[in-house]
């Protein structure tokens, strides 16, 4: 659960920084760049994408020989939980509106099942499939409607 949410936020490609990261903290980009074997670019790129996502922090000092900055950076497991219930709750509003739109509309969808029409847009096209001219026919929709209230009370139920 924890890796598929920092996957959503953040990309496949930022899991061994958060590995490496774990139970460090204040970690040199260069040093989480030598670590997973990356340019120090790629590597901050990651890193960035972590931070958008609130999941790393990082305190910057200045390199008293070079005059440069050196970013050091921190993981934030507790945030995790944070992220998992704002997803939740993004999914639950696209499915409440997805469940509107199924109870309000009649839809249509080519035999071959390549492409499903609202109402109005098979009308558009004189309910014949766009893809390859077959007639369309009206879908029984409750299965999908039944599918999505199910996922809505999951949902609901996790939220709690």
């Amino acid at each position: 659960m924890i890796e598929a949410t920092i996957v959503d936020v953040a990309g496949e490609d930022v899991l061994p920084i958060v590995d490496y990261l774990k139970n460090k903290k204040n970690i040199s980009e260069f040093k989480i760049a030598e670590v997973i074997k990356k340019e120090i670019n790629t590597t901050r790129n990651m890193l960035y994408r972590l931070q958008e996502a609130n999941l790393v922090s990082f305190i910057r000092k200045k390199d008293k020989k070079k005059g440069w900055y050196i970013y050091y950076w921190t993981f934030k497991p507790k945030m995790i939980k944070h992220i998992i219930v704002s997803l939740k709750k993004k999914k639950l509003a696209k499915l409440m509106e997805r469940i509107v739109r199924e109870k309000s509309s009649h839809f249509f969808i080519c035999p071959n099942k390549c492409i499903r029409l609202d109402f109005e847009q098979a009308m558009n096209f004189e309910f014949k499939c766009p893809e390859c001219g077959e007639i369309m026919h009206q879908e029984d929709n409750t299965e999908n409607i039944t599918l999505i209230e199910e996922e809505i009370k999951k949902i609901k139920e996790e939220l709690k």
